[in-house]
């Protein structure tokens, strides 16, 4: 099954005539989750092919306007579009305020439910959707405001099935091969039973995407970051303007970079660029000095999570 990773908007706090306010989606069987949805974001999912009936979630990192300025349009846009079911809004605390306080937002007034994931300012980890076959989990980021950043991960997949020895054993029955991958004991013709470990290796670990934007270098990005598949790590500053990303808890190229090498992900995807930059390039140099794996997110390009490289 493919996962797939579309940035929808790379610009930082300010729209540039080349990048969008900020969000990316993941889409798994046709199936997409949001993250940030900044102003325009409904026509970025248009852009991109994305069906926004067929949202599962939004996961919102904090209330900074430009990250949050389109949910409002995209509920009201699903109501709309007549939608039953329920959709997922995770977020710091305050986000279920600000959705409800808006006219034609309010319990009720939506004809589907919204269920909200609130964060408080201290804690952990938390799980805000668990699917059958993948999960969301929030840690906490170090911006002006609370903050949260999110990993979309796989969970394990089954282990690969030795076919040749499944033969040697006698197993020739398709049906059998696919209960064997499932987990499944099965009984041969002659009685014999062959349970799945002798024949499937051990589960194998699923993709993973990381979204990390809107911080300072901190544990919780790490933590979220650790082995992902792909990393999308802000990169509002090149590290000269280093003391003024501190002072608005934004990180440089190359504090994204060092999150990535320390996290040991796979790929390093920059975001959220200031629009002092024309284009990302310098950016893109400064954080290779660090981790070579690293480039710039291109909008609406397609990140299949199986042909990451590493």
């Amino acid at each position: 099954m493919t996962t797939t990773v579309i940035p929808l908007g790379t610009a930082g706090a300010l729209p540039t005539r080349d990048r969008h306010l900020p969000a990316v989606a993941v889409e798994r069987a046709g199936v997409s989750v949001l993250f940030d949805c900044g102003e325009g974001t409904q026509r970025r999912l248009l852009a991109a092919g994305l069906k926004p009936p067929r949202l599962r979630a939004v996961c919102i990192t904090h209330l900074h306007g430009d990250h949050v300025f389109g949910l409002p349009g995209l509920l009201s846009t699903l109501g709309l579009l007549d939608r039953s079911e329920p959709l997922v809004v995770a977020g710091p605390e305050g986000i279920a305020r600000l959705v409800r306080g808006l006219p034609g937002l309010g319990e009720g007034e939506l004809p589907y439910p919204i269920r909200f994931v609130e964060l408080p300012d201290a804690f952990d980890a938390a799980v805000v959707l668990e699917a059958d076959a993948y999960r969301i989990v929030a840690r906490p980021l170090a911006h002006r405001v609370p903050a949260v950043g999110y990993r979309f991960e796989e969970k394990p997949r089954p282990g690969h099935l030795d076919v040749e020895w499944a033969r040697a054993l006698g197993v020739t029955d398709y049906r059998h091969y696919r209960a064997l991958k499932a987990g499944e004991a099965v009984t041969l013709p002659d009685g014999r039973v062959v349970p799945p470990e002798a024949v499937v290796g051990p589960p194998r670990p699923g993709v993973s995407f990381a979204y990390v934007t809107d911080t300072m270098p901190c544990e919780g990005g790490i933590a979220l970051a650790r082995a992902a598949t792909l990393l999308y790590h802000e990169a509002t500053f090149l590290h000269d303007l280093q003391e003024l990303a501190l002072a608005r808890g934004h990180s440089t190229a190359r504090e994204a970079a060092e999150v990535a090498r320390a996290a040991g992900a796979r790929r390093l995807l920059l975001g959220h660029f200031s629009a002092r930059y024309r284009t990302p390039d310098a950016l893109v140099a400064e954080a290779r000095q660090v981790f070579q794996n690293t480039e710039a997110a291109v909008e609406l390009k397609r990140y299949d999570l199986e042909k990451v490289e590493g």
